[in-house]
């Protein structure tokens, strides 16, 4: 790890940057990729329990939800699970969140969820606990649950968050727990990250 690496492990970076309004990822409303795979037909099982681990202001969770899933969004930041809270409240929309560190989830939810759909909580953390967070993610699953990953931003470097993520770590991490049953280009992107993003 990089002596100046930012301590994204704490909740204290997450509620600072979203108390200066550092929130750059922040897109206003649910993933375009989520959507787009939603729209073609994409479905996780009937009624299923859906995780969204680092789901910020829960935009992703509340369209879930509307889906007809039993959507539970997990964030490190205080801020963010407050705002989320209060959007679903306000919108009329029945989702849960949890304000917690990710990775305790697997001691808690250990084969809870039918699913769980990834988006930017992988290229968040620390580069050296993807490993960890991907055994979280197995752990967490139910036998035959189906993760739904968009891998972001594909890109050379080491700086971030967002850490860089290559499509070969991405592979040779999952791998060991899951099959991969597809790997493409999403449909459908935010403008500034067309052609850095890959969902599994």
């Amino acid at each position: 790890m990089g002596l100046d690496r930012k301590p994204v492990s704490t909740p204290a970076f997450w509620d600072g940057l979203y108390a200066e309004g550092q929130d750059g990822w922040e897109l206003g409303g649910p993933s375009p990729v989520l959507s787009a795979w939603l729209a073609g037909g994409g479905r996780f099982d009937p009624r299923a329990r859906i995780a969204v681990p680092g789901c910020g202001r829960g935009h992703d969770v509340r369209l879930l939800a509307r889906q007809g899933y039993r959507a539970v969004g997990f964030d490190f930041a205080a801020a963010a699970v407050a705002e989320a809270r209060g959007l679903a409240a306000t919108q009329g929309v029945d989702a849960t969140f949890e304000h917690r560190d990710v990775f305790t989830l697997g001691r808690d939810y250990r084969e809870t969820f039918d699913g769980v759909w990834e988006y930017t909580c992988f290229c968040a953390i620390d580069p050296g606990r993807r490993a960890e967070y991907v055994d979280m993610l197995r752990i967490t699953l139910k036998q035959g649950g189906t993760l739904l990953a968009c891998f972001y931003p594909l890109r050379d470097g080491d700086d971030g968050p967002p850490f860089p993520v290559a499509r070969d770590e991405v592979e040779r991490l999952l791998t060991p727990h899951f099959a991969i049953l597809e790997s493409v280009a999403p449909a459908a992107s935010v403008e500034r990250r067309r052609g850095l993003e890959w969902i599994v």
